[in-house]
């Protein structure tokens, strides 16, 4: 293969960019819940959390440009909202519980203070790294990502092997659904689509005289490259999880759980270097999706310097007011707005992957707008009695699930296609 080298240089610096140590407390308590059944709400958490945002990752392969090209068939209008609406998610979910991990698992245990003044002071310095980029950053990524795997590993390797006999029952009905749905929590596939179009560039930049072709095939093997070391980590800690629900109670939180993992496998030392190495990982993490939006919304304005600045504080003040509060609540109030965006945001990943001549203007506009619609009863189940929306989940397929939109879009995709063909 060409460029062997730098494909897994690409597919390394990827990993590094999905790999947000937020990310990490999601696996261990969905295996600690599904107990026996772990395996299905693996696949179902590795859908939605390895392959949609490697499918992105394959769209940006196809598309070679930006994140506005993945919406631009339906209009440049509605792909400038979109884009407006996945940073402002990025900047009010993600980024604030960067700095709640950081601290219910690095500060809270150590020092007791309040999570205000944690998030204060955590954004503070975060406006101070994005106001004055360089590369240290980057260095630290490059050094924190490995050990944190590493570790990881070894909390996967040693739990396996040193787990319990016994395992407790599933708590979830529908495991591969339950996986799936948490898998959104992640925000992968969203991260796909932010961090595709940096690896389009950089791909470009690495050697002008590649062909179309070529770049193509470097995009689509560094993302699988990326997509299987997160395959590993993620099913690894879920397995983890399961094995030792028997060991912990079962109202434990997410982060309680992650450092109780850590500390019953690695002892006391490993425990506190990983809490450390997460605190800091999460950091570099919530610097990168500030830039990453101050960025896009300066390009909005011109270049505007002013712009920029006025975006990291915004982002800065968001990041305070959310971070205070705990990593459950920060999880349990993104899930509306999860229900909203994703089904949107996998519509637009797999119709830019299929072949032109089935995806075309009039299908996009007709798949999202049917998918937009379909997805608003599973919006609204998290905002109004369950009582009240019956009538409507229940004529919905997969709608009890939260999954409405799927079939009706599938439908719309099969019949604009056929008729199309038909004309």
């Amino acid at each position: 293969m060409k460029n062997t080298k730098e494909t897994f240089v690409f597919g390394f610096a990827i990993f590094a960019a999905f790999f947000g140590a937020g990310n990490l407390i999601l696996p261990p308590l969905l295996g600690f819940n599904a107990g026996t059944d772990w395996w299905l709400v693996a696949f179902g958490f590795l859908i939605s959390a390895t392959i949609i945002p490697l499918l992105a990752l394959f769209g940006y392969a196809k598309l070679q440009g930006t994140m506005l090209d993945f919406g631009n068939k339906v209009s440049p209008t509605f792909s400038l909202i979109f884009c407006l609406c996945v940073y402002t998610i990025a900047i009010t979910l993600p980024c604030p519980r960067t700095v709640a991990v950081t601290h219910e698992m690095a500060i809270s245990p150590f020092f007791g203070t309040s999570s205000l003044l944690t998030s204060t002071i955590y954004f503070a310095l975060a406006f101070v790294f994005v106001m004055n980029r360089n590369n240290v950053l980057d260095i630290l990524g490059k050094y924190l990502t490995p050990i944190i795997v590493i570790i990881l590993l070894a909390i996967i390797l040693i739990g396996l092997f040193s787990a319990p006999v016994e395992i407790n029952a599933s708590n979830f009905n529908t495991p591969i659904i339950s996986g799936l749905l948490e898998g959104y929590q992640t925000y992968d596939a969203i991260a796909g689509l932010l961090t595709g179009g940096i690896l389009v560039i950089s791909v470009k930049n690495f050697n002008k005289s590649m062909s179309f072709k070529d770049k193509k095939e470097m995009i689509a093997k560094s993302g699988l490259i990326a997509m299987i070391g997160l395959f590993i980590i993620y099913a690894g800690m879920i397995a983890v999880g399961s094995m030792f629900n028997t060991q912990f109670p079962g109202d434990i939180t997410r982060t309680e759980l992650l450092a109780g993992l850590s500390l019953k496998t690695l002892g006391n030392i490993g425990s506190t270097f990983l809490s450390i190495l997460v605190a800091l990982a999460c950091f570099t993490t919530a610097v990168g999706i500030i830039v990453g939006t101050a960025d896009f919304l300066q390009g909005l304005f011109k270049k505007s310097k002013h712009a920029y600045l006025v975006s990291a504080i915004i982002c800065s003040i968001i990041g305070v007011l959310v971070g205070q509060m705990n990593v459950k609540y920060i999880i349990d109030i993104a899930l509306p707005v999860l229900m909203f965006i994703y089904p949107l945001a996998i519509v637009l990943i797999l119709l830019n992957i299929l072949p032109d001549r089935l995806a075309s203007k009039t299908v996009f506009r007709a798949v999202v707008l049917v998918a937009f619609i379909f997805s608003i009863p599973d919006f609204l189940s998290f905002l109004i009695s369950s009582e009240q929306l019956e009538s409507i989940i229940n004529i919905i397929p997969l709608a009890q699930h939260n999954l409405g939109w799927i079939l009706p879009s599938l439908l719309t995709f099969i019949i604009v296609n056929l008729f199309k063909s038909n004309k």
